[in-house]
Order: structure tokens, then sequence, then C-alpha cells
């Protein structure tokens, strides 16, 4: 008899849309206030949110999210890239992007915080970020887990941290590394969202409000 432990799901990251727009939104809108608070530095209200979401520029941002085997939205990174000449506190030159990952409370414990973060870092080199920056409360210990074990420099001041990490330069392995992601996510997308419509078309599953 084997007693081998059950293995972790396949954390798949696909790259969101503007299409996907009111699935980040809900996504949001699900967190309770504690949990905006560690996303968001704030208990935003969810007119705040809405804002927040509405005003997300995906022709210059990347957002990234990990959806269930139900067709669920339950992580969602935001990489935003600073503008030159506005760095974040700490001061760091070069080009830089800053990324906020939110989980859903019953997926959490399965890796989805590390995978976003990886996905966002090969993102940033492949587009030539250099440092790349994280800004949380420090009570955030999942955070500041996903930052400690990136290596990253945290700089902690009055409850609040940041987090910076250099970025390797781009090489064609990364740039074939990303591109192959996204095709298994592309897959992986198209797969669950038929399954998905499929359920709903025999009535074996409610539409999915996520």
């Amino acid at each position: 008899m084997s007693t081998s432990l059950p293995s972790r799901p396949t954390i798949i990251v696909k790259e969101l849309s503007s299409g996907h727009r009111s699935r980040i939104l809900r996504h949001f809108l699900a967190l309770d206030q504690s949990d905006r608070m560690l996303r968001f530095g704030s208990s935003l209200s969810d007119e705040s949110i809405t804002r927040y979401v509405q005003g997300i520029n995906f022709s210059q941002d990347n957002v990234f999210g990990v959806f269930s085997h139900s067709f669920h939205l339950v992580g969602v990174g935001h990489l935003a890239f600073i503008p030159p000449g506005d760095p974040p506190a700490g001061g760091v030159a070069g080009k830089m992007a800053e990324l906020g990952v939110s989980v859903s409370a019953r997926a959490r414990g399965m890796g989805i915080g590390s995978k976003l973060f990886l996905r966002a870092a090969i993102h940033s080199r492949n587009a030539n970020v250099t440092t790349l920056y994280m800004h949380c409360l420090s009570s955030n210990k999942t955070m500041m887990h996903i930052a400690k074990k990136a290596g990253m420099q945290i700089l902690k001041e009055d409850g609040e941290a940041d987090a910076y990490l250099k970025v390797l330069p781009a090489d064609p392995r990364s740039v074939l590394k990303e591109a192959m992601q996204e095709q298994v996510a592309l897959f992986d997308y198209t797969f669950k969202a038929n399954a998905s419509a499929a359920m709903r078309f025999f009535g074996l599953g409610k539409k999915d409000k996520s």
C-alpha cells in the first residue's frame, strides 16, 4: 500500500486581458476586509475596488491569473510598470515594475502566490525591467515569505515593507520559456472554458460568477 502524500495540483498562470475585467473585479470584491488590507494596504470599499479595476490599463500593465478546475479566477497578479523618474521609496534607478498579488481564501496553501510571482518575474525580465518591486504590510506573512524566498531586499518602516528584486537581463532562453508557459496556459484556459460551458449546457453546474 502506498504511503505517499497526495501531490499539489499543477498551478498554471494565464495572462489576462481587458475581456477578463469583470472576473478580476469579482475576484477582488470577494476578498474580505482583512484580505483587502493585505492586498491594497487599506480596507478598500467596493466602490474603490471597482474604480481600481476599471482603471487598469491592459496596454501598459500586465495582469496574470490562475483559474481553478471549475473555471473560477482564484489568483490575480497585477504587474504595473513605474514611469521613469517616479520610483517608490528606496530610490532604485532603472526600469521598475510593481507587483501586487491576491489569492482567494479557498485557494490558499497551494503555491498560487509564488507561481504568480514567478510568472511576473520572467515577464519583467523579458520586458527589460531592472528591478521588481512589491509594497505590502509587514504583517503579510505570505508575501514576505515569497519575497524572502526570491532573495528580495526588504526594507521595513512603520508596519509596511518594500521589497526589491534585481532582475537579470533577458536572453533567448527566458523569452522561449515565457512563450511556452503562455502556450500551456492558453491550452489549459481553453480546456477549462469549454468544460465549464459544457457543464452549463447540460445543466450540470452553475454559471461561473468569478
